[in-house]
């Protein structure tokens, strides 16, 4: 949780320089004689003065000016002057883009799953004056305001809904937290969900449930392709039933295919062998290979 507060300055380097300065000469004229030792009480207060009267504010800074406890105006940034005694410095304002970290932890979802999650917010001042007189410590303000915003987020959606949809979540706490911020003179500009954190338990059950489903599509798959090729093999089985040349020539390339290997090995139903008439393929095939081998052993 980020809680820096920018407070005011009591002295700054232009004013020490200036009361050194004038510190110096009036204590330079008075050693001389030139003036009586009144007129030099009076020059060192009057260094003073002048010395609290000047302030400065950084380049992204703005000053709240009080006068007699009242608003009075802003100044900066750089050098400005204010009247000492009446005058004070309430507070020194960053207007630039702040970052803030938040959390939260053990939350239950829409469907009772307790989770921790991490976020952070990006957010600015752009009304300096609502900042300083609508909220006291405007930074804890946002960081508070954008835990009970994410509680709130978190119980209103599923837990599927909050691993699935970070951007949108995020999004709609961003516009939550602008809402709330608006009035204070602070915008919040975007949100984003940094981890968000299940029970061990939990995951490994749905680790398991994934793993589950794809075995699930694996095997639907593989049974979609069983159910292609038995298509496949019926509308062949026709195409064969009414012209025995095809199958028989079929059955030729199926032998020559298993054949062509050495050392092959090839069963054969004996109902293959009657209906495609491969026994006398077969022979002819056996002969064929038994004079191959006889020509490589006589040459």
């Amino acid at each position: 949780m980020n809680t820096e507060v920018t407070k005011s300055r009591a002295v700054n380097s232009i004013s020490i320089a200036v009361f050194v300065l004038l510190s110096g000469l009036d204590a330079g004229l008075f050693h001389g004689g030139i003036i009586h030792w009144s007129i030099a009480a009076i020059g060192a207060l009057l260094a003073m003065f002048i010395a609290a009267s000047i302030k400065i504010a950084d380049q992204w800074e703005k000053a709240v000016v009080l006068r007699m406890g009242k608003f009075c105006g802003l100044r900066g940034p750089g050098p400005f002057l204010i009247v000492p005694i009446i005058d004070r410095i309430g507070t020194y304002i960053d207007q630039r883009v702040r970052v803030t970290d938040f959390n939260a932890e053990k939350t239950l979802t829409k469907d009772t799953v307790p989770v921790d999650v991490d976020a952070v917010v990006y957010w600015t001042v752009w009304d300096v004056e609502k900042a300083a007189l609508e909220v006291r410590r405007y930074v804890e303000a946002v960081t508070y305001i954008a835990q009970t915003g994410l509680r709130d987020i978190i119980g209103r959606h599923e837990l599927a809904d909050l691993l699935q949809n970070r951007e949108k979540i995020a999004e709609a706490l961003q516009h939550t937290l602008d809402e709330h911020t608006s009035p204070w003179g602070i915008t919040c500009q975007s949100v984003g969900i940094k981890d968000i954190v299940i029970p061990a338990a939990l995951a490994d059950a749905m680790s398991k449930q994934a793993q589950a489903e794809r075995e699930r599509q694996a095997r639907i798959i593989l049974g979609t392709a069983e159910t292609e090729i038995s298509e496949k093999f019926a509308e062949a089985s026709r195409q064969y039933q009414d012209n025995p040349v095809a199958l028989q020539l079929r059955g030729m390339n199926m032998l020559f295919e298993g054949l062509k290997e050495k050392g092959s090995l090839i069963i054969v139903p004996s109902s293959a062998l009657e209906s495609m008439n491969m026994g006398a393929i077969g022979g002819l095939a056996a002969l064929s290979e038994k004079n191959t081998t006889s020509k490589e052993v006589s040459e």
